[in-house]
């Protein structure tokens, strides 16, 4: 293994401890029969810093220990593929607005964020819908999305708040870590 891979496997344990420990340890119970925590701003920063790869995994790993860990267990597969397919999208539309606007990092960053936190709404509906059995109505999984509203929007705000922190300061280049 090279000097940089060793550092880029790093970071990705270091974003999936993180996404898991954001989740546990900021949890605001919803009415909805669940909580809304800032996992998901570690999910769209591990996306955006670490690429399509090794950020989807970071995400994926990471949420869906956290979920496992607070008793959720039910969840843990949906969230293992909605996560990382969250950190997906936000990397791959960031990355292709980027291409577009130019210079406009932060802009690209939070216009993927609430596409790919949109995608993490309709990917828990329809999780809890047609896998748990919850139903698609509105006492069933469609009662989820306000929360999910709610802590993506709230992921979103945070992840391109402390991404635009980390591009100022240059926090991961010295890493080697060069993507969005």
């Amino acid at each position: 293994m090279t000097n940089k891979s060793i550092r880029i496997l790093v970071l990705s344990a270091l974003f999936a401890a993180l996404s898991c420990v954001a989740t546990l340890v900021i949890q605001i119970p919803s009415p909805m029969n669940g909580y809304v925590n800032l996992g998901d701003c570690f999910v769209l920063l591990a996306g955006w810093l670490l690429g399509p790869v090794h950020g989807t995994l970071a995400a994926a790993v990471g949420s869906a220990l956290a979920d496992g860990l607070t008793g959720y267990m039910h969840y843990v597969p949906g969230t293992f593929f909605i996560k990382g397919l969250v950190a997906l999208i936000a990397w791959a539309l960031a990355k292709a607005l980027l291409s577009r606007l130019g210079s406009k990092r932060t802009l690209c960053r939070a216009i993927s964020a609430i596409i790919a936190e949109l995608c993490m709404v309709a990917g828990y509906y329809f999780y809890a819908g047609l896998l748990l059995g919850k139903g698609l109505g509105a006492l069933g999984a469609a009662s989820s999305i306000p929360g999910n509203l709610v802590q993506g929007a709230v992921g979103a705000i945070a992840a391109t708040a402390l991404a635009h922190v980390v591009d100022r300061y240059r926090l991961l280049h010295r890493f080697g870590v060069n993507e969005l």
